[in-house]
């Protein structure tokens, strides 16, 4: 009966995390798209919220939310350091670039694309795009994910890390790979079609019906997420996350289970790389280093590794102050008081000081999953424990 009311309690808890979801996004949506652009709105609140929280920045943390809530899978359920992630967010670009763009101008082939039939190159619809770049960075995923089964720990972490820097650098040197230009080298793929069918020219901005797509997305990554967690597959990844020797007695099979985290984690990156190729119209190679991988993963540590909800926070905080808010900060401020400080040079110093003070007093994250949680305080809860037999012993 215990059993039943606590999987009743989190069954309620997230269906009321949903339902704000819902709302919320649906506010954002109505605020950015009507109210707004509306002439009858004060000039004064335009520019604040213009300045603060752009529509840009928005749908660009939504894109982080949703590479987030993908690593979550491997690092916040299954335990696995991964230090390489940005390898998907590129080979997902990529595949927008390449199935959304002239870029292969030798070819003309179209499937339901938002361009002209007649434009040059490979267009096929969005929604389409989508599925093949998740796809094939699950396969990816499997086979990155293959070669670590028996590493743990540093190594890896170590082994991650370097698919991360081996597949942005194909990329980055791809104008001759082998041959064939496969990247367009440094130069990018510029220009990649516009809003998908559908959402085209339906309203006065176009990054407000993106915002809408962007929300979606998020959306059926938080579905996958919560249903995964919830299943028979999840609670596999959790047992592997706490003891993987104990796992593997009680007869969850190891191979499968972490391949089944690192292909969900890689397909989700799929959706974030061609999502955010759609949000800056283009795939650029420079983008796509190190540091982004590191950045999602303090967005899953800050917001709370395993919990949803905690990571969609920190992964939406952390980016919308990376791109829009510490500079709109440094402009009140130098406004305010005369200076011309760069605030955003300091952006890294910020984010380290924050994880450094997180790990200090709360390791856990912002919105802890209840398990993590009690791991992470596991030691303290023996202390504590051992201190009051103690104190009893000298009554």
């Amino acid at each position: 009966m215990a059993k039943v009311s606590v999987a009743n309690n989190v069954s309620k808890s997230n269906r009321n995390w949903i339902r704000g979801y819902t709302i919320a996004g649906f506010f954002l949506f109505i605020t950015y798209q009507f109210l707004l652009p509306w002439d009858g709105l004060p000039s004064g609140i335009y520019q604040t919220v213009n300045q603060w929280m752009p529509p840009s920045a928005v749908n660009e943390s939504l894109v982080y939310v949703i590479m987030a809530l993908g690593l979550n899978i491997v690092v916040g359920y299954a335990g696995l350091l991964d230090l390489g992630y940005v390898a998907f967010w590129a080979i997902g670009g990529y595949c927008a670039g390449w199935f959304m763009s002239e870029f292969f101008y030798f070819l003309n082939i179209h499937f339901f694309g938002s361009v002209p039939a007649g434009t040059p190159g490979i267009h096929i619809n969005f929604w389409m795009v989508l599925i093949i770049g998740g796809f094939v960075c699950a396969l990816f995923g499997v086979l990155i994910g293959a070669p670590t089964l028996r590493l743990k720990s540093d190594y890896l972490a170590l082994v991650t890390l370097g698919f991360g820097e081996i597949i942005p650098q194909v990329f980055f040197n791809g104008e001759n790979f082998f041959g064939f230009n496969i990247s367009n080298g440094t130069k990018g793929i510029v220009v990649v079609d516009p809003s998908p069918a559908g959402f085209k020219n339906l309203g006065p901005f176009d990054a407000g019906w993106k915002l809408l797509l962007f929300l979606f997305l998020t959306a059926v990554m938080v579905f996958i997420s919560l249903r995964l967690r919830r299943g028979r597959l999840g609670r596999a990844w959790l047992a592997v996350r706490e003891d993987e020797l104990a796992a593997s007695m009680m007869g969850v099979p190891l191979m499968r289970t972490k391949l089944a985290a690192y292909a969900v984690g890689a397909f989700a990156g799929g959706l974030g790389g061609v999502a955010f190729a759609t949000h800056v119209n283009g795939v650029y190679a420079e983008r796509f280093n190190f540091a982004i991988s590191i950045f999602l993963l303090a967005m899953v540590v800050l917001g709370g590794m395993g919990n949803v909800w905690g990571v969609i926070l920190g992964a939406f905080v952390l980016s919308w102050v990376n791109g829009n808010g510490l500079s709109a900060f440094g402009r009140v401020y130098n406004d305010s008081f005369g200076t011309s400080i760069d605030f955003t040079s300091f952006t890294f110093l910020l984010f380290g000081l924050v994880l450094i003070f997180m790990m200090l007093f709360k390791r856990e994250g912002l919105i802890p999953e209840s398990r993590m949680k009690l791991l992470m305080h596991e030691g303290e809860l023996d202390d504590a424990d051992s201190d009051g037999k103690k104190q009893k012993a000298g009554k």
